[in-house]
């Protein structure tokens, strides 16, 4: 892949730096279990691109719970913080590739759903924190991923058009928002296979599977 065209590079971080899926399936699995329910079918794909405000006030509304979004959020976040900082790893070679990318003087962002806490573990306990010029989550924008605000706002950070950049994402909703928001798209395929890989590779500009192809 030549990267030449781009001046910043704006990551996902779930699914798409680190190999966090099986933690939110099992947060989810044990935050339902504990209510006597089973965890809705394709829950863990509407929630995705939700920050966790948002996933918590869907969450609350289509499981008829009494707890408030705060409560939820609470629980979540005890659950996830000691993975994202103890147990959690880089996709393959993605740390030695944000390394390479920023000792070539590209700009380099994060745009993403978890919130600081947990992306500032993760990114620091494997490494990574410190090849970021910015942090941009979707509590910072008016609405989710599968929008191109969150994208928007990293390349204004990075004082970049959409044209010089290039946003790597695991999930075709995401896929397509940034495309709609003027940039090129690389899609991680490192969790996804079938169907879902193949939307992928149809809608992205580049597809990888990990980074020691690029």
């Amino acid at each position: 892949m030549d990267f030449g065209a781009y001046d910043g590079l704006i990551f996902d971080l779930d699914g798409t730096l680190i190999d966090s899926a099986y933690i939110w399936e099992e947060i989810d699995r044990i935050f339902f279990s504990k209510r006597g329910l089973p965890v809705p079918e394709d829950y863990a794909e509407s929630v995705a691109t939700m920050d966790l405000y948002d996933a918590a006030v869907y969450t609350k509304k289509l499981a008829g719970l009494d707890e408030s979004p705060e409560q939820m959020i609470a629980e979540w976040g005890g659950l996830a913080e000691y993975e994202y900082a103890n147990n959690i790893r880089p996709v393959p070679m993605a740390p030695r590739f944000l390394e390479s990318m920023h000792s070539r003087g590209k700009k380099i962002a994060l745009a993403t759903a978890s919130n600081e806490k947990l992306y500032t573990a993760v990114l620091k306990s494997n490494g990574m924190y410190g090849y970021f010029d910015c942090f941009v989550t979707t509590a910072d924008v008016p609405r989710g991923k599968e929008h191109p605000d969150i994208y928007l706002l990293a390349a204004e950070r990075l004082g970049l058009s959409p044209e010089r950049c290039l946003v790597f994402e695991d999930k075709l909703p995401c896929v397509r928002a940034a495309r709609r928001g003027g940039f090129a798209a690389a899609a991680c395929l490192f969790g996804a296979s079938g169907s879902e890989a193949e939307a992928l590779r149809r809608e992205a500009d580049f597809t990888f599977s990990d980074y020691s192809e690029l």
